[in-house]
Protein backbone atom coordinates (compact mmCIF):
# COMPACT_ATOMS: atom_id res chain seq x y z
CA UNK A 1 0.00 0.00 0.00
CA UNK A 2 0.58 3.89 -0.13
CA UNK A 3 2.33 4.81 3.45
CA UNK A 4 1.82 8.66 4.25
CA UNK A 5 3.24 9.82 6.97
CA UNK A 6 1.59 11.64 9.71
CA UNK A 7 3.50 13.56 12.18
CA UNK A 8 7.17 15.40 11.95
CA UNK A 9 10.35 14.14 13.16
CA UNK A 10 13.00 16.29 14.74
CA UNK A 11 15.67 14.75 16.00
CA UNK A 12 19.54 14.19 15.30
CA UNK A 13 20.28 10.57 13.80
CA UNK A 14 22.60 8.47 15.74
CA UNK A 15 24.18 5.20 14.13
CA UNK A 16 22.34 2.68 16.17
CA UNK A 17 18.71 2.84 16.95
CA UNK A 18 16.66 -0.05 19.31
CA UNK A 19 13.31 -1.87 18.88
CA UNK A 20 11.40 0.79 20.88
CA UNK A 21 12.97 3.70 19.81
CA UNK A 22 11.80 2.42 16.17
CA UNK A 23 8.22 1.56 17.50
CA UNK A 24 7.44 5.22 18.37
CA UNK A 25 8.44 6.43 15.32
CA UNK A 26 5.75 4.55 13.43
CA UNK A 27 3.60 6.65 10.68
CA UNK A 28 6.01 9.52 11.59
CA UNK A 29 6.74 12.23 9.11
CA UNK A 30 10.39 12.24 7.50
CA UNK A 31 11.15 8.69 9.16
CA UNK A 32 11.73 6.01 6.32
CA UNK A 33 11.87 2.23 7.74
CA UNK A 34 13.63 0.07 4.77
CA UNK A 35 13.70 -3.33 5.44
CA UNK A 36 16.82 -5.32 4.05
CA UNK A 37 15.59 -8.79 4.54
CA UNK A 38 14.48 -11.52 1.91
CA UNK A 39 10.87 -10.25 -0.63
CA UNK A 40 9.70 -13.49 1.54
CA UNK A 41 10.23 -12.27 4.62
CA UNK A 42 9.23 -9.05 4.19
CA UNK A 43 5.99 -10.45 3.03
CA UNK A 44 6.16 -12.42 6.18
CA UNK A 45 5.93 -9.22 8.50
CA UNK A 46 7.37 -6.23 8.52
CA UNK A 47 7.47 -2.73 11.10
CA UNK A 48 4.31 -0.89 9.62
CA UNK A 49 5.16 1.55 6.97
CA UNK A 50 8.60 -0.24 5.80
CA UNK A 51 9.34 -0.58 2.61
CA UNK A 52 11.23 -3.52 1.10
CA UNK A 53 14.37 -3.56 -1.16
CA UNK A 54 16.56 -5.95 -2.67
CA UNK A 55 20.32 -5.69 -1.26
CA UNK A 56 21.41 -7.82 -3.96
CA UNK A 57 19.44 -7.04 -7.36
CA UNK A 58 18.69 -3.47 -6.75
CA UNK A 59 21.80 -1.66 -7.66
CA UNK A 60 23.28 -1.13 -4.36
CA UNK A 61 26.58 -2.46 -5.34
CA UNK A 62 27.54 -3.21 -9.40
CA UNK A 63 29.98 -4.82 -11.17
CA UNK A 64 32.91 -1.84 -12.12
CA UNK A 65 34.53 -1.51 -15.57
CA UNK A 66 36.92 -3.98 -14.77
CA UNK A 67 34.62 -6.36 -13.91
CA UNK A 68 35.19 -6.50 -9.84
CA UNK A 69 32.34 -7.01 -7.62
CA UNK A 70 30.43 -5.14 -4.88
CA UNK A 71 31.54 -1.41 -5.71
CA UNK A 72 29.51 1.75 -5.37
CA UNK A 73 27.69 2.40 -8.09
CA UNK A 74 27.70 5.97 -10.22
CA UNK A 75 26.44 8.83 -8.23
CA UNK A 76 23.61 9.25 -10.50
CA UNK A 77 22.79 6.19 -10.32
CA UNK A 78 22.54 5.28 -6.77
CA UNK A 79 20.99 8.62 -5.89
CA UNK A 80 17.77 7.07 -8.45
CA UNK A 81 17.33 4.39 -6.60
CA UNK A 82 17.53 6.01 -3.35
CA UNK A 83 14.88 8.47 -4.74
CA UNK A 84 12.99 5.67 -6.11
CA UNK A 85 12.08 4.34 -2.47
CA UNK A 86 10.52 7.70 -1.76
CA UNK A 87 13.58 9.09 0.31
CA UNK A 88 14.29 12.59 -0.28
CA UNK A 89 17.39 14.31 1.67
CA UNK A 90 15.45 15.43 4.39
CA UNK A 91 14.36 12.09 5.55
CA UNK A 92 16.16 10.05 8.19
CA UNK A 93 16.25 6.39 6.81
CA UNK A 94 16.40 3.86 9.29
CA UNK A 95 18.22 0.24 8.18
CA UNK A 96 16.49 -2.79 9.60
CA UNK A 97 18.91 -6.20 8.67
CA UNK A 98 17.69 -9.51 9.53
CA UNK A 99 19.05 -9.32 13.41
CA UNK A 100 20.20 -12.92 12.99
CA UNK A 101 24.27 -12.88 12.00
CA UNK A 102 26.98 -10.53 11.71
CA UNK A 103 27.15 -10.95 8.20
CA UNK A 104 23.62 -10.15 7.54
CA UNK A 105 23.94 -7.03 9.77
CA UNK A 106 26.87 -6.21 6.75
CA UNK A 107 23.84 -5.60 4.62
CA UNK A 108 22.72 -2.36 6.47
CA UNK A 109 26.08 -1.53 7.64
CA UNK A 110 26.77 -1.29 3.96
CA UNK A 111 24.38 0.81 2.76
CA UNK A 112 24.37 2.83 6.04
CA UNK A 113 28.47 3.65 4.43
CA UNK A 114 27.06 4.06 1.20
CA UNK A 115 24.45 7.06 2.70
CA UNK A 116 27.42 8.90 4.27
CA UNK A 117 29.61 8.49 0.94
CA UNK A 118 26.70 10.28 -0.31
CA UNK A 119 26.08 13.17 2.01
CA UNK A 120 23.51 11.73 3.77
CA UNK A 121 24.31 11.75 7.60
CA UNK A 122 20.35 10.80 8.59
CA UNK A 123 20.15 7.46 8.71
CA UNK A 124 20.65 4.57 11.76
CA UNK A 125 20.36 0.72 11.78
CA UNK A 126 17.65 -0.95 13.87
CA UNK A 127 20.44 -2.82 16.69
CA UNK A 128 19.56 -6.35 16.69
CA UNK A 129 17.75 -5.36 13.64
CA UNK A 130 13.88 -7.24 12.84
CA UNK A 131 14.83 -10.39 15.61
CA UNK A 132 15.42 -7.29 18.13
CA UNK A 133 11.95 -5.69 17.24
CA UNK A 134 9.77 -9.57 17.32
CA UNK A 135 11.33 -10.18 20.54
CA UNK A 136 9.11 -7.20 22.15
CA UNK A 137 6.27 -8.84 24.54
CA UNK A 138 4.79 -6.72 26.45
CA UNK A 139 2.80 -5.87 24.77
CA UNK A 140 4.06 -7.44 21.22
CA UNK A 141 4.96 -4.51 19.07
CA UNK A 142 2.86 -4.18 15.63
CA UNK A 143 3.25 -5.98 12.68
CA UNK A 144 2.09 -5.75 8.97
CA UNK A 145 2.57 -8.04 6.06
CA UNK A 146 0.38 -5.76 3.17
CA UNK A 147 3.61 -4.23 1.26
CA UNK A 148 4.46 -0.51 1.30
CA UNK A 149 5.34 2.05 -1.43
CA UNK A 150 6.49 5.64 -1.08
CA UNK A 151 5.76 8.21 -3.78
CA UNK A 152 9.29 8.41 -5.17
CA UNK A 153 11.26 11.78 -4.35
CA UNK A 154 14.46 13.26 -5.73
CA UNK A 155 17.79 12.80 -4.05
CA UNK A 156 20.40 15.04 -4.51
CA UNK A 157 23.75 13.51 -3.77
CA UNK A 158 26.96 15.50 -1.70
CA UNK A 159 29.09 13.06 -2.83
CA UNK A 160 32.31 12.76 -0.92
CA UNK A 161 34.75 11.50 -2.82
CA UNK A 162 37.76 11.37 -0.18
CA UNK A 163 35.54 8.53 1.24
CA UNK A 164 35.76 5.78 -2.28
CA UNK A 165 39.71 4.73 -2.19
CA UNK A 166 41.17 4.21 -5.92
CA UNK A 167 43.16 0.97 -6.32
CA UNK A 168 46.20 3.52 -6.86
CA UNK A 169 45.33 5.22 -3.88
CA UNK A 170 45.17 2.31 -1.66
CA UNK A 171 48.17 1.33 -2.78
CA UNK A 172 49.95 4.53 -1.62
CA UNK A 173 48.50 4.15 1.72
CA UNK A 174 49.59 0.78 1.60
CA UNK A 175 53.30 2.20 0.63
CA UNK A 176 52.84 4.67 3.43
CA UNK A 177 52.43 2.26 5.90
CA UNK A 178 48.97 2.95 6.88
CA UNK A 179 46.94 0.22 9.28
CA UNK A 180 45.04 -1.94 7.30
CA UNK A 181 42.13 -4.02 9.02
CA UNK A 182 41.12 -7.21 7.79
CA UNK A 183 37.24 -8.05 8.91
CA UNK A 184 37.13 -11.21 7.03
CA UNK A 185 37.18 -14.57 9.43
CA UNK A 186 40.59 -15.97 10.51
CA UNK A 187 40.80 -18.88 8.23
CA UNK A 188 41.00 -16.59 4.99
CA UNK A 189 43.22 -14.22 7.45
CA UNK A 190 45.42 -16.54 7.83
CA UNK A 191 45.61 -18.34 4.16
CA UNK A 192 43.70 -21.41 4.63
CA UNK A 193 40.50 -19.88 2.61
CA UNK A 194 39.94 -17.75 -0.17
CA UNK A 195 36.72 -16.24 -1.48
CA UNK A 196 36.23 -17.68 -4.92
CA UNK A 197 36.93 -14.84 -7.13
CA UNK A 198 40.13 -13.40 -4.97
CA UNK A 199 42.89 -14.65 -7.51
CA UNK A 200 45.24 -15.30 -4.19
CA UNK A 201 45.20 -16.73 -0.72
CA UNK A 202 46.32 -14.86 2.11
CA UNK A 203 45.95 -11.02 3.35
CA UNK A 204 47.66 -7.76 2.56
CA UNK A 205 51.51 -7.63 4.12
CA UNK A 206 51.45 -6.50 7.89
CA UNK A 207 47.42 -6.18 8.24
CA UNK A 208 45.70 -6.25 11.76
CA UNK A 209 42.91 -9.33 11.86
CA UNK A 210 39.40 -8.29 13.23
CA UNK A 211 36.92 -10.57 12.02
CA UNK A 212 33.61 -8.90 11.54
CA UNK A 213 31.53 -11.63 14.13
CA UNK A 214 33.69 -10.70 17.17
CA UNK A 215 32.05 -7.37 17.04
CA UNK A 216 28.35 -8.60 17.57
CA UNK A 217 26.74 -10.75 20.79
CA UNK A 218 27.21 -14.27 19.43
CA UNK A 219 28.33 -13.38 15.86
CA UNK A 220 24.60 -12.49 15.10
CA UNK A 221 22.86 -9.32 14.48
CA UNK A 222 23.78 -7.09 18.25
CA UNK A 223 26.48 -5.07 18.41
CA UNK A 224 28.35 -5.68 21.62
CA UNK A 225 28.81 -2.28 23.96
CA UNK A 226 30.98 0.26 23.55
CA UNK A 227 33.81 -0.79 26.35
CA UNK A 228 33.83 -4.33 24.91
CA UNK A 229 34.94 -3.20 21.18
CA UNK A 230 37.46 -0.74 22.46
CA UNK A 231 38.78 -3.93 24.52
CA UNK A 232 38.41 -6.04 21.47
CA UNK A 233 40.52 -3.15 18.73
CA UNK A 234 42.70 -3.07 21.53
CA UNK A 235 43.44 -6.42 22.36
CA UNK A 236 44.10 -6.59 18.42
CA UNK A 237 46.11 -3.72 18.36
CA UNK A 238 44.05 -1.22 15.83
CA UNK A 239 45.60 2.40 16.86
CA UNK A 240 43.14 5.17 17.43
CA UNK A 241 44.85 7.23 15.94
CA UNK A 242 46.48 6.22 12.93
CA UNK A 243 44.94 5.98 9.35
CA UNK A 244 42.83 2.86 9.05
CA UNK A 245 42.00 1.39 6.13
CA UNK A 246 39.54 -1.30 6.41
CA UNK A 247 39.11 -4.42 3.91
CA UNK A 248 37.49 -7.74 3.81
CA UNK A 249 36.66 -9.62 -0.28
CA UNK A 250 33.92 -6.95 -1.58
CA UNK A 251 33.36 -4.75 0.65
CA UNK A 252 31.01 -5.98 2.69
CA UNK A 253 32.10 -7.53 6.21
CA UNK A 254 34.78 -4.94 6.16
CA UNK A 255 31.72 -2.11 6.56
CA UNK A 256 30.98 -3.66 9.87
CA UNK A 257 34.36 -2.67 10.85
CA UNK A 258 34.48 0.56 9.58
CA UNK A 259 31.08 1.18 11.38
CA UNK A 260 32.28 0.12 14.97
CA UNK A 261 35.65 2.34 14.50
CA UNK A 262 34.48 5.40 12.70
CA UNK A 263 30.59 5.69 13.78
CA UNK A 264 30.59 3.40 17.15
CA UNK A 265 34.42 4.16 18.58
CA UNK A 266 35.08 7.31 16.97
CA UNK A 267 38.03 6.87 15.31
CA UNK A 268 38.81 9.75 13.38
CA UNK A 269 40.76 8.45 10.45
CA UNK A 270 39.19 5.47 9.46
CA UNK A 271 37.93 4.73 5.39
CA UNK A 272 36.66 1.52 3.63
CA UNK A 273 38.25 -0.28 0.57
CA UNK A 274 35.17 -0.95 -1.25
CA UNK A 275 37.15 -3.15 -3.86
CA UNK A 276 38.67 -4.90 -1.12
CA UNK A 277 40.56 -8.16 -1.63
CA UNK A 278 39.11 -8.72 -5.34
CA UNK A 279 40.29 -5.38 -6.74
CA UNK A 280 43.72 -6.19 -4.78
CA UNK A 281 44.66 -9.22 -6.57
CA UNK A 282 43.21 -8.27 -9.50
CA UNK A 283 45.80 -5.87 -9.39
CA UNK A 284 48.56 -8.50 -8.53
CA UNK A 285 49.64 -6.40 -5.22
CA UNK A 286 51.53 -7.88 -2.46
CA UNK A 287 49.99 -11.06 -0.63
CA UNK A 288 51.02 -12.39 2.77
CA UNK A 289 50.27 -16.18 3.19
CA UNK A 290 50.47 -16.80 6.75
CA UNK A 291 50.05 -20.33 6.36
CA UNK A 292 50.75 -22.63 3.84
CA UNK A 293 49.21 -25.75 3.19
Amino acid sequence: MLFSFITSSLYAATPLVDAVWVKDQIGKEGVVMLDLRTPASYKKGHVPGAVYTNYSKDGWRVKNSEGIAGMLPPVDQISNLIGSLGIGNQDHVVLIPYGTSSSKLGTATRIYWTFKVLGHDKVSILNGGMAAYKKAKKPAFPIETVSNSLQPKTFQANFKKEWVLSRDQVRQAFDNGDVFLDSRTDDQFMGLNKHPKAKVLGTIPGSINVPQDWLTLGGKGTFRDIPALKQIMKRQGVPDQSNVITFCNTGHWASIDWFVLSELLGYPNVRMYDGSLLDWTAADFPMEQKIKI
